[in-house]
This record gives C-alpha cells, structure tokens and sequence, in this order.
C-alpha cells in the first residue's frame, strides 16, 4: 500500500501544524489504482498510535472529524450506539496524565473542546459574554418574515425522529446522588476557589454519568452558573459532553433571557456534528422571546433553514406563541395560513394560542368564532381553548357570556363543565374582585354534584374581605362549617386581615379565638394581620406585648411582623421602642431596607433627635444594613435644619469613609443650609466639589443656588457661578429665575440688565418673567421703565398682557406720558388684539 500525492501534501501540512494532528489519520490508500476510504481509524480511535496525549494537548475547537461523504463516517458518534451513560470513549482519547494537579482554564469560556491553560486562575466561573457573535455568512440585518419556512424534506423528518429517540429523563434519584450534590456543593463555592476544590471538582466530573452532569445544570438556581459550569467542563482533559447534556442544556436556557449562550450551545453542537432537530431550535425561540429579541427569535426559522431542517409543528406552534405575545397576532395568523401552504396543520395547541391573542386584545368574538370554526378545520376545541376564554371574560364581569360559553361546551364539544371548569371560574371572579358573580358559580357547582373545596370557598372569601365585606365573608365561613367543609388557616387569615382592614380588631381577635377553639392552629401570618390591625388602631404597644408573647404561643415572627409593630410604635411617636424593635430585629437575622430605615430616620429628625438618629444610622450599617446615599442624606438634611452645620459637613465626608458617596441632592441640601446662614464662600465652594466630582446640578440646585445670590444680592458672582454650572448641565429657565429673585427682591436694575437673555428664546415662560418685571416697575412707580419692557416685549414679538398694560397706560396719562400710552395702545391694534373703537374709549 502507497500513499497517493494528496495524502502526502495532508501529513506534511499536519506536521507543520500539529494543531491538525487528527487529519493525519484522514488519508487516502491506492490499491493499484483502485481509490477507497480507509475506515478502521474512526472505529478503533489510535490503535496503533502512542502519542494520544500530544493529540490531547494540540486539540482546538477547528478539529473536526472532516470524512468524505461517500462513507457513512460522516454520521456523528451519536447514531453509531445507544445512549449507555458513558463517556462514548472519550477518556480513551485524553491524556493519560496522572498528574491532575495541572490548573485548568476556568469557567467561562465559550471554547467548545479540550484546552489546557497554564495560568493559575482559581476564580472559578468567569464571566459567560453576551456580545453578539458574527452573523453567519449570507445572513443580512433584515426582519425575517413570518412566510420564512421550508417545503417539508422526508430525510430531515427522518434525522429529527433519530435525534428525539435520544432524549431521556432525569429521574429525582440522579438529583439525590452523592456525586450530583457534592459538585453542586463545590460549584456553589466558586467564589472561594483554590486549586484543591478545582481539583476536587475536576476529579469528580470523570465519574459522571451523562444523567448525572444534566442533574447538576438543572440544580443550579441560576441558569448563567449552569452555562459556566457547561462551558467549564467541556474544556476539561479526557471530558466530553454525552449529546444529552447540550440537549438539556438548551431546555434550561430555554427558561431564561440567556439567549446568546443558548445560540452559542447551537453553533457547538453544528461544530461537533451534533445531530439538531427543530425542539433545539424552538427552545433558542423562546429565548430570544423572553428577552423581548422577536426579530431574532423569528430568525432562527431561518437558521433551520440553513442547517438544512424541516421546520415540524413544535417549531410553528412555539413561533406563533412568539408572535402572540408580542402583540403581533396579525402576523399569526398569516403564519398559520402559511403553515398549511407547506404541508403542516395546526392542531389544538395552534388555535390556543390564536385564542389567547384575540382575547388579549378584547376580542372575545373572535375567539368564540375561532372555537366554533375549528371542528371544521378537523380540529376539536379541548377545555383549554373554553378556560381561556373563560379567564378573560371573568375580568369583564360577563357572567351571561360565561354561562353561553358552558352551555357550548357541552353541546358542540361534548366537553362536560367539570370540577376544574367551575374551579377555574370560581377563581378567576374572585382574583379581579367580583365575589358575588364568583358564589353564584358556587352554589350552581354545588347543585350540579361538584365539591367546591375549601380552596374555592378561600377565593370567594377572600374577594369580599378584599371589598371590606366582611357580613357576607362570614357568612360563607359558618357555611363552610355546615357543609362540612372546615375552613383552613388561609380562610380564617383572610377574614382576620379584612376585619382589620375596616377596624373592626375584636372582631379579628374573636375569629382567632375560634381558629384556637375549631382545632385550626394561626400561623405568622395570621397573628402579622392582627398585629397590623392593632398597629394602626392605635395599640402598638399591645401589638409588641402579643409579639413578645409569640414563643408561649407557638409561632415565630418573621421580619413583616417585626416590620409591622415598629411602624407601628414609629406612627404613635414612641420611637425609643420602635429602635429596641429594629435591635431586636436584627438580631434575629432580619434586616431592614434603606426605605423602612429612611422613615425612622426622618421621625427622629422631625423631633430633632439627630444624635439618637445618626447613632441608628451607624448602628444599622454596622449590623449589615444596607444603608444607603438617602439615609445620609436625610441625617445631613436634618442636622442643616438644626443649623448645625458643622456636623453635617463632617457628616459629609463620613460618606466617602463608608463608601457611600454623595450625590447631587446631598449637596445641594447643605449647599442650602451655609447660603441660608451666610456663608456663601463655602457654599461656593461645595457647588465646585460637586461639579468636578461629575455631579450635574438638579434644577433643585438652580433654585437654591439663585435664591441664596440674590438674597444676598451678590449678582455677578452668581452669574459667573452660573456660567459654570450650565456648562455641565443646561437650564433653559436659569436667567428667568434670577430675574425674578431679583424682582421680588426689588433689584429691579439688575433685574432689567438680563432681559436681554432672557428675551432671546421668547417663549411664554419668558413672558411671565417680563410680566413679573413689568409690574414690579410699576409698583415701584416707575411705569416709564415698565414701557420700555413693554417694548421690548413687542420687538421680540412677545404680546404682553392686555391687563396689565392698560393699567400701565393709566399710569403713563398720570404722569403726563400722553405719547407712550398711546403708543402702547396703538401696537396692541396693530396687531388686531383691540379694536379701534375700544382704543377711543381707553383712550377718552
């Protein structure tokens, strides 16, 4: 046997790049001139090779197993046997290195095969990118029209049916497996890794199964960790994912807005030769979907396209829920029709879907048409398509429509109303607040035989609590006892919170003292309502008794009822015991949020508390709170209200200490307080810090800044401050609002020398401002100055109040400006807003 030319061009380029190694075992044999394809290599991988470690070490994500087509090697290993939970032999290709103490790349990268990196990173999962990849070649930006679908090809139909006879179920025993728990254990760890656990890791991944490995991506809470952990284990020496485990993979990405990594895990298993039927394309749909991506979601149609795919029902249904829920039913049902052109029929699910979307838009008749249309599609409406129809009119209170729909039900369906039927009915009223509508249904389900658990009398109890109807909700509940239907702790929690709603608390602290008599023990949550009712009935203190009680009563508070008492005692101004609740609180391992700690805060100010108040602060942050920018603020705030000024300013730089740095509303509320007290240098000051630490100026900080100026009458200095500060951040009524300072402040002269800025833009917020300096003139009994505004106004083309200026035309006679008034009068009939006969009569 000799060599022929093109294997021998092959082996030498596989030497020059070792890379390529494998196709060195992809050559040709001449038998006298007779060509085959030598096969042997693909069945027994390397039987005469020793050097399996160097191809471990050199592999890539471009090898790939490249056969010609004329042999069936180009079939992927997943057709050659039957999934078995092994590793289809690909320890036997791995390095038989001992050595395991070789650090390993880390998660995160997208790399699809075995790569060795030498770096000593034990960071454990890195970050998994979302950046799009390159677009395939061909693929242009354009929107992917809902017509995009393929003529129906027999072989992909046949290849789809091979790829789902691989699918296998995890079972609850392979989540419960040791192996399974302790790598999900060392995962959850990552942010402490070392090179032992990655090692304790690495070492356990060879011994799992492929059921084991798919246990373990859906164990983790977070589905980003599951794609790390993939990506991670698939670079791992003598490791490679079973097909089961991309499969699986995919269904849970399908579950999340990951949609990059779900298409990412598409383009390996192509790489691979990874057989893809249209499930794992209809699972990257709804990906894109749930990341509101419809354009992309509608493009992967056209990536079955390409890879060659018959696009099968699933992949139609999972496109039109697609369509419907981005509101786009008009393109659903476009894609229905051209469904049918191609070959595949809708069934039950596609007209649900259709369904679900006329009723999300309000067209109820439309969907009972699609219904009573569909038996003559050949496609039977089931209890779905009725229920659904049934949740949307239950929000519109159209009980008559409700009571068609039934009656159809059972005449042109022959679909018996049943248990679930009424129960679903039942629920629907009570859950948008229609409880009379929703005991109707009660009661006709009683009488047709149906038992209306004590989950449907909840609802329905729970609906007229909600409404404060609190005769009619216990009612129901001695009903029950009649019935023989006990009611459970939800019922009884229920007409407890609503008697508290209404003040009615012996009434609730009556109902749970029949809770205690009928057997039903009151949980948190029951003894959290009555707390609340007390708390704003003005108890607090008998609420926090009750709680101090809760261990003699055997129920635990949780950090609502904690929550709950101490507004409680905050609302009634006991705020010393309020605190002890917050310590009692968070000693217990409940914390409270920025906002319930910005309340009690504010309390303490209000009564100027501010040591007690900075001290809670302090304590909150150090116990674990998160303490936020706000509640500094509102200390600084209160502290500046006292006008002790110097703790707020050192408060202040506390912030930086903490990490918790300032923001705008921060200094401009102690920018407030030292203009308010006359230091206007340092107030200077802090408005420069807050601009060069990037900070753009609020129009809060325009208003107090031009306030404290004026006040002071310190014009130019304001105007260069302004300068500065709307260089960072623009204030189109900055200028008015100094004019207008200056007018109450009756600098009228400065006032007037800014008009002009002020009238360059001409709106009618400058009008009001040349209002306001107009009349201030002519308070001041200066109506000469107030014509001349007036003027003004009349060139920029801004036509000042008809009112105003016949007052200062009066003025204007008074003082002996005969030819001014007249002017002023003249220009207002110039421009057709006063006759001329009104113009004689002003002026008479």
């Amino acid at each position: 046997m000799v060599l022929n030319f093109t294997s021998f061009h092959r082996i030498r380029k596989t030497l020059a790049k070792p890379r390529m190694f494998i196709d060195l075992f992809q050559f040709h044999a001449c038998y006298h001139g007779w060509k085959t394809t030598t096969t042997y290599f693909y069945v027994y991988p390397f039987p005469c090779i020793g050097h399996d470690a160097f191809f471990s070490l050199w592999s890539s994500k471009k090898l790939v197993l490249n056969f010609h087509s004329s042999t069936n090697l180009s079939t992927h290993y997943v057709e050659r046997g039957n999934f078995d939970d092994s590793n289809d032999g690909y320890d036997r290709c791995g390095h038989n290195d001992s050595n395991d103490n070789m650090v390993l790349s880390s998660f995160g990268s997208h790399s699809g095969d075995c790569q060795i990196d030498q770096t000593h990173d034990y960071n454990g999962f890195g970050d998994v990118e979302e950046l799009d990849e390159e677009e395939e070649e061909g693929e242009d930006g354009s929107d992917i029209d809902e017509n995009a679908l393929l003529v129906p090809n027999p072989s992909n139909r046949n290849r789809e049916q091979r790829v789902e006879s691989k699918r296998v179920e995890i079972e609850e025993e392979e989540f419960r497996h040791p192996l399974v728990r302790e790598v999900c254990r060392l995962i959850q760890l990552q942010p402490d890794w070392n090179p032992k656990l990655e090692w304790e890791l690495r070492h356990l991944l060879r011994s799992l199964k492929p059921r084991q490995v798919c246990a373990v991506l859906h164990s983790q809470a977070d589905e980003r960790v599951a794609l790390k952990f993939f990506y991670w284990a698939d670079r791992q020496w003598r490791y490679r994912h079973h097909p089961v485990v991309y499969y699986v993979l995919l269904e849970v990405l399908s579950k999340t807005k990951l949609c990059q990594g779900a298409k990412r895990v598409l383009r390996l298993m192509a790489r691979r030769r990874i057989e893809c039927g249209p499930k794992e394309f209809s699972y990257l749909m709804v990906s894109y979907s749930r990341a509101g991506r419809l354009r992309d979601a509608m493009r992967v149609l056209t990536m079955m396209q390409r890879a060659g795919i018959e696009p099968d029902l699933l992949v139609c249904n999972t496109a039109i829920h697609v369509l419907v829920m981005a509101d786009r039913l008009d393109k659903a049902l476009r894609f229905v029709e051209r469904m049918k052109v191609v070959g595949i029929m809708p069934n039950v699910v596609t007209y649900n879907c259709l369904i679900k979307g006329y009723c999300e838009m309000h067209r109820f008749k439309d969907a009972m048409e699609l219904i009573n249309e569909m038996p003559s599609k050949g496609c039977s409406p089931d209890k779905v398509s009725y229920h659904t129809v049934m949740g949307f009119l239950c929000k519109e209170k159209m009980t008559k429509e409700i009571r068609d729909l039934l009656e159809k039900m059972l005449k042109y369906s022959n679909l018996l109303p049943d248990q679930v039927t009424y129960n679903t009915v039942i629920h629907m009223f009570s859950k948008h607040g229609h409880g009379d509508e929703a005991l109707e249904f009660v009661r006709e389900a009683e009488e047709k035989g149906f038992l209306v658990e004590k989950v449907g009398y909840s609802a329905v109890v729970h609906s007229f609590c909600k409404g404060g109807r609190m005769d009619e909700a216990k009612a129901i509940v001695n009903a029950m006892f009649y019935k023989g239907c006990i009611p459970d702790v939800v019922t009884y929690t229920a007409v407890i919170n609503g008697f508290c709603q209404v003040g009615k608390v012996d009434q609730a602290k009556k109902m749970l003292r029949q809770m205690h008599k009928h057997g039903c023990k009151p949980n948190t949550v029951s003894y959290t309502a009555l707390l609340n009712g007390l708390c704003h009935s003005g108890n607090s203190t008998e609420a926090r008794e009750m709680m101090n009680m809760s261990e003699g009563e055997w129920w635990t508070p949780n950090a609502i009822t904690y929550s709950v008492v101490m507004h409680g005692l905050r609302r009634e101004g006991k705020l010393s015991e309020a605190c002890e609740v917050v310590n009692e609180m968070i000693e217990k391992g409940f914390f409270l949020n920025p906002v319930e700690i910005n309340l009690l805060i504010q309390s303490l100010c209000r009564e100027g508390k501010m040591d007690k108040a900075k001290k809670f602060m302090e304590v909150c942050m150090n116990k674990g709170c998160a303490v936020n920018v706000v509640n500094f603020t509102t200390v600084i705030h209160g502290f500046c209200q006292k006008d002790d000024l110097e703790a707020a300013l050192s408060l202040l730089d506390d912030m930086y200490l903490s990490n918790k740095h300032p923001d705008a509303v921060t200094f401009t509320t102690v920018i407030d307080a030292l203009g308010r007290n006359g230091r206007i240098e340092e107030a200077n000051e802090l408005v420069m810090k807050m601009l060069s630490k990037g900070l753009a100026p609020t129009p809060v900080t325009y208003r107090t800044v031009i306030h404290r100026y004026c006040q002071m009458g310190r014009v130019e200095d304001l105007l260069k401050l302004l300068e500065t500060m709307l260089s960072r951040q623009k204030c189109k009524t900055a200028y008015n609002q100094v004019i207008e300072k200056l007018c109450s402040f009756g600098n009228l002269e400065e006032a007037d020398k800014l008009l002009g800025k002020v009238l360059k833009t001409a709106s009618r917020l400058d009008a009001k401002t040349c209002h306001m300096l107009l009349e201030s003139y002519m308070n001041k009994g200066i109506p000469l100055s107030a014509y001349k505004v007036a003027s003004r106004m009349f060139q920029r083309n801004l036509i000042p109040d008809l009112m105003l200026c016949e007052k200062l035309s009066k003025r204007l006679m008074s003082v002996g400006k005969p030819e001014e008034a007249d002017s002023l009068i003249l220009r207002f009939v110039e421009r057709g807003h006063i006759s001329p006969q009104c113009q004689e009569k002003l002026l008479s």
